[in-house]
């Protein structure tokens, strides 16, 4: 079988259909994920000669290499008309098997994707640590493209960005952008951060703080004066500053609490979920540092962030679920989907409720009052309206 030729047809079927992913594996035809559902291919069943083909008909050597040594590589290959896909080889059962990821060509704007608005405010910031959380597949990448890119539309900025591999290509607009591949351009993420506090640069984008070198050079790199934006695959502001200083040694932690509390300038977790009729849609949740969260992160009491997120309002700050509750009530997405998403479903699932019936005017103070008891009660803010919990 000519495989440069199945892979062409391949990626352009992924291309034609607008799915976001394929799954090539011994024992099944390739599968691409569309809509979010898994949909089998009408094509021969793959076999070990078929996959091996494949993957050698698109993957540099350097990768090939790590294939034999690790298991596994992750690099991105450039298709047709501009069309980049972002492709993970790996050894399952002796065989070979591929994911290839579809990374979209044109950049989205912060309407399309429902960013924040408080976003516009911290990427222009002349120093500090901005992370995009979030599990695998949430869209971080795409978030962090749309900032990049709206950066460059409008102001004047020296941006490194370190990444594994490169996804989305910047064009230099306004500002000068370069774009450094972890494994072609740089040995790892924490001898790019320490490079390019050398180059000048005004923001410095870090594809995945994975470990403690990385996350110790990024906060440090944010101290110094630069912007940092960096990734990690926490859901939540609380979980994410907790995962931060939970990596760092308990005779490290309280410092590293007090330089966190200093360089961090906000948090942006996100998830997707299916769109009605068709399509993904973003929800997210934003957390912006002010004085008193600052505050919180310095005496260790993380557990507080979130009724402080709910009050911080005005500021640009919701919870996840404030976000999932408006996506339900705009008729974006299903109600289960969002229960799936969910921190508190119970809680949310009562608030469905009280809508459904109406029973929602008076709920807003009742729920004011149920968050002065607790503390950690982290699921809606001011606007919408909420069942009294004590009424379970």
């Amino acid at each position: 079988m000519a495989s440069t030729v199945q892979i062409d047809k391949l990626l352009s079927t992924v291309i034609q259909l607008k799915a976001s992913d394929l799954h090539i594996t011994v024992g099944q035809p390739p599968v691409v994920r569309h809509h979010g559902r898994m949909r089998r291919l009408e094509t021969k069943v793959l076999d070990n000669d078929d996959t091996t083909s494949l993957m050698k008909s698109i993957t540099p050597d350097r990768c090939q290499q790590e294939l034999q040594e690790k298991g596994g590589a992750d690099f991105a290959i450039e298709f047709t008309d501009g069309y980049r896909f972002r492709v993970a080889v790996f050894k399952q059962r002796g065989s070979i098997g591929m994911v290839l990821r579809r990374i979209p060509s044109q950049f989205l704007t912060f309407e399309q994707i429902g960013m924040p608005e408080a976003i516009r405010s911290l990427i222009v910031r002349p120093r500090g640590l901005l992370l995009v959380t979030g599990p695998t597949g949430s869209g971080k990448t795409t978030s962090l493209a749309s900032m990049l890119n709206f950066i460059n539309d409008n102001y004047d900025r020296h941006v490194i960005t370190l990444e594994d591999p490169i996804e989305y290509y910047h064009k230099h607009k306004k500002c000068t952008v370069n774009q450094r591949e972890v494994g072609v351009d740089l040995p790892d993420f924490k001898e790019g951060i320490r490079r390019a506090l050398r180059m000048d640069p005004d923001i410095i984008l870090v594809g995945e703080m994975r470990d403690l070198a990385t996350i110790h050079a990024a906060i440090e790199a944010a101290e110094t004066g630069h912007v940092v934006f960096g990734t990690l695959h926490t859901s939540g502001a609380a979980s994410t500053i907790n995962r931060i200083i939970d990596v760092f040694p308990k005779d490290q932690q309280d410092q590293v609490r007090t330089q966190l509390s200093t360089a961090l300038i906000g948090v942006l977790s996100q998830t997707l979920l299916p769109k009605k009729p068709e399509g993904v849609v973003a929800a997210y949740e934003m957390m912006v540092v002010t004085d008193a969260i600052q505050n919180l992160i310095r005496e260790n009491k993380v557990y507080r962030i979130d009724s402080s997120i709910q009050t911080g309002r005005k500021h640009g700050m919701f919870l996840l679920d404030d976000s999932l509750f408006r996506l339900w009530k705009e008729g974006l997405v299903d109600k289960e989907e969002c229960l799936l998403r969910s921190k508190k479903p119970q809680t949310l699932a009562e608030k469905f409720l009280a809508y459904e019936r109406g029973a929602a005017e008076d709920a807003d103070e009742e729920y004011e009052d149920d968050d002065d008891e607790d503390e950690d009660d982290d699921d809606d803010d001011e606007e919408e309206e909420t069942p009294k919990r004590r009424r379970k």
